[in-house]
């Protein structure tokens, strides 16, 4: 499987080929808000390399850990640690999944009701 899809969205963000408000980035992970955001903070946390669904990455556990790591420094930045936060995988088009490259939702900065869907 190649490194990224040329078609991709998340992968051009990842590659820097489209703008995003980007709020973290290393190596391996990419964190930029949502255009459409659900809450006051709602941030995007992505590998740089396409894997389309979590699906796919069972062969992956350290670069999920390192995903869910991103999600927490994040949180703790923009002030969520102390009141809370959710942080969100989709997977596949009845799980609510609109984009086909892995992608976690930090969400925070409200009181988010229970179930979510």
């Amino acid at each position: 499987m190649p490194d990224h899809d040329p078609n991709c969205i998340f992968c051009k963000i990842a590659r820097h080929e489209i703008p995003a408000n980007v709020v973290y980035e290393d190596d391996e992970t990419v964190a930029f808000r949502d255009l459409n955001p659900q809450a006051p903070v709602h941030i995007l946390i992505i590998p740089v390399r396409h894997l389309a669904s979590l699906n796919e990455a069972s062969a992956e556990p350290a670069l999920l850990g390192k995903l869910l790591v991103a999600a927490q420094r994040i949180a703790a930045e923009h002030g969520l640690a102390e009141r809370g936060y959710r942080v969100v995988n989709n997977i596949g088009a009845d799980g609510g999944q609109s984009v086909g490259h892995l992608h976690f939702h930090l969400l925070g900065g409200r009181s988010l009701g229970w179930p979510p869907g």
